[in-house]
């Protein structure tokens, strides 16, 4: 046996008869320095044996907490990223923009699900509460040629009447006038000014907004000019309770815009650190 193994039986010896010796006294409770140096041996040994995890634990985040509380409640979805993506973007723009952020309602659409499913939610993102969904949304018509089918093109261009992927600040009501079947319609709009920079910041300037459409009811959603649109009765409701300072997140399970989003990359910390606010 070799002198470590020898000086430890020889301490831990120590330690015995200096435990079992000890006077039944009101300072028993108390080690002594033997006891003491024993202790603190065996619990070094302990903290620093094989298999002990010494790392700290990550903090659960905002985005963490909010998907934890209603990832149960939301139903189907395209891609098991969907959600927690909604909410790290959403997390992610708060914090490096809260002022801009002054309301606590985020409208989630789920583009990788067909025209023939509800797809979209308005959550609270401080009570962690759905507000209304999942109900039917409109995709843009040169995003999805088949009427019913999932949408495949995703555009910022001028002109493409194609949905736009990403992140976008709710901006300010009016009056949305549109056009369906030859005959014009109003609805309430809001318009919508896009933070995903190369997928959506040509938003405002498209007059891509969310508003309500008569081609959109409870069982089908027909296609828009791009607009995340949705029916003229829940516009009312849920349009104003985003306007002016709640997020709006349009999600498709695409890796070209999952990987490059400045609110959902790799670095992202180090992004919205430094990203400008909209004008």
């Amino acid at each position: 046996m070799n002198t470590v193994n020898y000086a430890r039986n020889a301490l831990l010896g120590v330690t015995a008869a200096a435990f079992f010796g000890a006077p039944l006294s009101p300072s028993f409770n108390r080690n002594g320095p033997v006891l003491t140096a024993a202790v603190t041996f065996v619990t070094a040994k302990s903290n620093t044996g094989a298999g002990s995890d010494t790392s700290a634990v990550r903090p659960r985040s905002d985005a963490d907490l909010a998907l934890d509380a209603l990832g149960k409640m939301v139903g189907q979805l395209s891609d098991p990223r969907a959600l927690g993506d909604a909410f790290h973007g959403y997390f992610a723009y708060k914090t490096a923009h809260p002022a801009d952020v002054k309301k606590p309602y985020l409208y989630f659409v789920d583009y990788g699900l067909p025209s023939t499913k509800p797809r979209g939610y308005v959550f609270d993102m401080v009570a962690n509460a759905i507000v209304d969904g999942p109900f039917m949304v409109a995709a843009g018509r040169g995003s999805s040629p088949n009427k019913d089918g999932v949408p495949t093109v995703f555009s910022n261009r001028s002109g493409s009447a194609a949905t736009s992927l990403g992140l976008y600040l709710a901006d300010n009501i009016y009056g949305f006038t549109g056009h369906t079947g030859g005959r014009t319609y109003s609805a309430v709009g809001l318009r919508l000014r896009g933070l995903s920079t190369g997928f959506n910041d040509n938003a405002f300037s498209r007059g891509v907004v969310a508003h309500g459409a008569p081609y959109v009811t409870a069982t089908k959603a027909g296609r828009s000019e791009g607009c995340p649109a949705m029916e003229p009765a829940r516009a009312e409701r849920l349009l104003p309770k985003l306007a002016n300072g709640g997020l709006v997140f349009l999600f498709a399970p695409r890796e070209d815009w999952l990987a490059k989003d400045p609110w959902l990359a790799p670095g992202t910390s180090s992004v919205v650190a430094s990203a400008a606010s909209p004008n």
